[in-house]
């Protein structure tokens, strides 16, 4: 088989990589879409009782909805913001069922290489076609693809408790009463895990104004939860997020819920904290320990949220060109650096700003941003629009990336990012954010994982 006959390797069957999928299959090119979980978007799944804060009329694809069209799928409505279960099981999932064989479940990528060239050998390297390690149910296996296309995200690999990016002392031993996920209140068993209870969320992003508006909720109902908000910086008119000068307004809204829970006593913050330990108190609950000696009051259970960073291990053979902060690819690190980002702009970009060394490979989705927040649904999309038309060779389609991505309304660059200091001088930034307004927090209120 020539190497243009055998298909291009997408990683990953989440909104990302089935965006690809369906995109090759426009330009008449083959996928083959390796899913580790039992289902199509399985990392979504993990949190289905949260709200995104795009709305489904920026949650779907062009070329999905032509695959979908026969099979006579409707899209939902444009202005209404769903879940993580609805965008999965409305959309995801069908897409997942039109793409058919071509997508296979079950099936853990272990290593990506160049057939018979290890990540040292120059000689007649391009012209190899890619080889991939997987493991299935039944064993290891190996298939051959033309370009590979990673759109594996970054669920998998949450931020550590710990502010110099190791997990804090004790923070593994504390396993049991550490979650990195926003948890579901509606869930009984989740319910009494935090009803009550004195909780530390560590975070400052989209997640932890979820978290603090989800325990703010608990508190209305359930007497003595309460939230203590671990922030590693100083309160500025950036802490809260962007507020009514968010483009998404349910972005936004979350920003103004997490203050609105400070501002009525649900929640206490606690600035310029780095958590260095976790001990455990007599009692057996948590002890958190600042690199600077700070001690906090005891809390029953800890959510942390402190984003993401990609999985590398299964690339190690090919030949990647990384952002030594971001772990982003190269030319698109300088677009959503936080410590140079200004105003939440993320310019235009596609494959030439995603490509690497290794020609044919491509890092796309959450997991193209590295370790940088902000990421929304149709980032990547565009990115694979414009990735599928380079390896289609229709290079002025990919050349051609128009998308305008709304702005967050909140300035965090300027070296700015993470030095409380600085930020506190310059009221926040390039453009400091107006002071938020408050928010009745309810149940119904828009809630968003931080990623769409």
């Amino acid at each position: 088989m020539s190497e243009q006959q055998l298909p291009v390797v997408v990683i990953g069957a989440g909104p990302t990589g089935l965006a690809a999928a369906a995109q090759l299959v426009e330009r008449g090119i083959e996928p083959l879409v390796l899913e580790a979980g039992p289902a199509a978007a399985a990392a979504v799944r993990e949190w289905s009782h949260v709200r995104l804060f795009s709305t489904w009329g920026e949650l779907t694809n062009p070329a999905a909805e032509k695959l979908l069209a026969p099979t006579g799928w409707t899209k939902p409505d444009t202005a209404t913001y769903p879940t993580g279960g609805d965008w999965s099981e409305l959309y995801l999932q069908p897409l997942a069922d039109v793409l058919g064989e071509r997508v296979r479940y079950r099936t853990t990528v272990t290593g990506v290489s160049r057939s018979g060239r290890d990540r040292i050998v120059d000689a007649d390297r391009d012209s190899q076609p890619f080889v991939v390690h997987l493991a299935t149910a039944d064993g290891e296996e190996r298939v051959f693809a033309r370009a590979v296309i990673d759109a594996s995200g970054t669920w998998s690999t949450p931020g550590p408790a710990g502010a110099s990016g190791l997990p804090a002392l004790g923070e593994k031993a504390a396993a049991d009463r550490i979650t990195y996920r926003v948890p579901d209140l509606k869930d009984p068993a989740l319910r009494a895990r935090y009803a009550g209870k004195r909780t530390a969320v560590i975070g400052s992003g989209a997640s932890a104004f979820t978290a603090l508006a989800t325990l703010a909720d608990a508190a209305q109902e359930e007497p003595g939860t309460h939230a203590v908000w671990i922030l590693r910086r100083g309160i500025s008119g950036s802490t809260f997020g962007g507020g009514e000068a968010d483009e998404l307004p349910a972005r936004g809204a979350l920003g103004l819920a997490a203050k609105a829970a400070v501002d009525a006593g649900y929640a206490d913050a606690v600035t310029g904290f780095r958590t260095e330990a976790i001990e455990r108190a007599d009692d057996g609950r948590l002890v958190l320990v600042g690199e600077d000696g700070r001690r906090l009051d005891p809390v029953d259970e800890i959510i942390v949220l402190t984003g993401f960073r990609p999985d590398l291990s299964f690339l190690s053979e090919v030949r990647l060109g990384l952002d030594e902060r971001l772990q982003a690819p190269l030319e698109l690190a300088p677009l959503i650096d936080p410590n140079q980002h200004s105003c939440g702009t993320v310019y235009p970009h596609g494959h030439k700003e995603l490509s690497h060394p290794e020609q044919g490979i491509f890092l796309v989705g959450m997991k193209s941003y590295g370790r940088a927040p902000t990421f929304l649904a149709m980032t990547g999309y565009e990115q694979v629009r414009s990735v599928t038309a380079a390896l289609a060779g229709d290079i002025e389609s990919a050349d051609r990336v128009e998308l305008t991505l709304p702005e967050t309304g909140v300035c965090g660059g300027a070296g700015l990012f993470d030095d409380p200091a600085a930020e506190q001088a310059s009221g926040g930034g390039c453009c400091a954010a107006p002071a938020p307004a408050l928010v009745q927090i309810g149940i119904g209120a828009p809630a968003s994982s931080g990623s769409c």
